[in-house]
């Protein structure tokens, strides 16, 4: 998810000829951004083994799995602008380290308390890398590939989400010690990554990494409010549709669809948020009209044609048609998310776009856990099949609705935003 900085000194940033050209880009810091978003969904394609070995429900699997949320919203309101005065290089190393607690906490995991640690912590660390990662790429890149550096945050920050599961399916699936080494081979990553963040250089002038942070809190100025609450609405229903994959794919592969192989769940997961970056990726390129950019509208539209097939694939258990439902939805996620982020970053006025931003992104990450927990609580009752047509028919109404608000409102828009 490429966004800015919550924070006022966005564009306050070294020219390239103030930093030395012989230390590492934006590439470089696209890495430690990758590297570091791995972490936050390494454990998904584990959490059947968890459950084996502890004997817990799928709802507690939601929960543990939502605690997440609960940790990057936090630090969105609580810290989410303070690499603007601390510097970006101290942040970043706080993300790291707080990532390289959460792979203790698994590696220690004999219960849920650390499991529920785990997961928090990795929250804080994606909460810090979100913005800061993101800003930090964005100002080590030249101007004249500010473009593609734009793109290499999606990709780093997207890309690591899918990585994650990727990279410990198939370790949990062909190597030893399913739930140690890919939580090893993260701290090697997370420690190869600490080295480039003590290389990059500073690109905040001035930093004060002493500061303490100043809570910004939630707040969407009035004229913001008629873009803000289309966005975010389609933010919610795509970032549930990642939660479901996220959260229990694993079950409705194993359960439903009778698919046990680790490296399997992992690359299916990976195929959504590839698709996600992907549509990210092709939001500028859709031509604009004489109203707010058509990505949105069309971006629900496609989450929508991704969540039907996806219940379509519970229905009929169909493990082809899960993948190609889950990478639409991932696209049409993609293609909502940037745009309504664009939109709402463009109207807000700079002495309020820190705390417009948190707060759009605190809508996304309710929409990560809280359905993704409802989904684990109807599991219990009504099984996972009924619960994933329940909640996949949910999420196509929100997006459904979010179009149909777009269109009724388009007489009387607001001026379109730029960004």
């Amino acid at each position: 998810m490429t966004h800015r900085q919550p924070g006022p000194a966005n564009a306050a940033a070294s020219t390239p000829a103030d930093r030395p050209r012989h230390r590492p880009g934006y590439l470089a810091a696209a890495g430690v951004f990758a590297a570091g978003m791995a972490g936050t969904t390494l454990p998904t394609p584990l959490y059947g083994l968890y459950r084996e070995q502890l004997g817990f429900s799928e709802l507690t699997v939601t929960v543990v799995f939502a605690s997440y949320a609960v940790g990057v919203i936090l630090t969105l309101l609580l810290v989410g602008n303070h690499s603007d005065r601390a510097g970006r290089r101290p942040v970043l190393l706080a993300a790291l380290l707080f990532a390289a607690a959460s792979a203790g906490c698994f590696l220690l995991a004999d219960g849920l308390p650390l499991l529920y640690a785990g997961r928090v912590l990795s929250g804080f660390s994606a909460g810090l890398l979100s913005g800061a990662g993101t800003v930090t790429v964005l100002e080590l890149a030249d101007p004249a590939h500010r473009s593609r550096a734009g793109f290499a945050a999606t990709a780093a920050n997207m890309g690591g989400l899918g990585c994650g599961p990727l990279l410990s399916g198939f370790l949990a699936e062909y190597a030893p010690a399913p739930l140690t080494l890919p939580f090893l081979v993260h701290l090697g990553l997370l420690a190869a990554a600490v080295i480039v963040v003590l290389l990059l250089p500073e690109t905040v002038p001035d930093p004060r990494p002493r500061a303490r942070p100043v809570p910004q809190g939630l707040y969407v100025p009035p004229e913001v409010r008629p873009v803000f609450a289309p966005a975010a609405v389609a933010a919610f229903a795509g970032f549930s549709l990642l939660g479901l994959f996220t959260a229990v794919a694993p079950s409705f592969l194993a359960e439903t669809l009778g698919e046990r192989n680790l490296a399997v769940c992992g690359t299916v997961v990976f195929a959504v948020f590839l698709a996600s970056t992907a549509g990210q990726a092709l939001t500028p390129r859709i031509p604009a009209t004489a109203g707010p950019n058509p990505a949105l509208p069309l971006g629900c539209l496609v989450l929508v044609a991704g969540v039907l097939m996806v219940g379509g694939s519970l229905w009929a258990r169909s493990l082809p048609l899960l993948i190609i439902g889950g990478m639409c939805g991932g696209l049409g996620q993609g293609l909502a998310f940037r745009a309504g982020l664009t939109a709402v970053s463009g109207a807000a006025p700079a002495a309020h776009r820190a705390a417009t931003v948190s707060s759009f992104f605190v809508v996304a990450y309710t929409g990560i856990s809280v359905p993704v927990i409802g989904v684990g609580a109807l599991a219990v009752t009504l099984g996972l099949v009924r619960a994933g047509l329940i909640f996949t028919g949910c999420v196509a109404l929100i997006a459904i609705a979010t179009v149909v608000w777009l269109v009724r409102r388009r007489p009387g828009r607001a001026p379109e935003a730029t960004g």
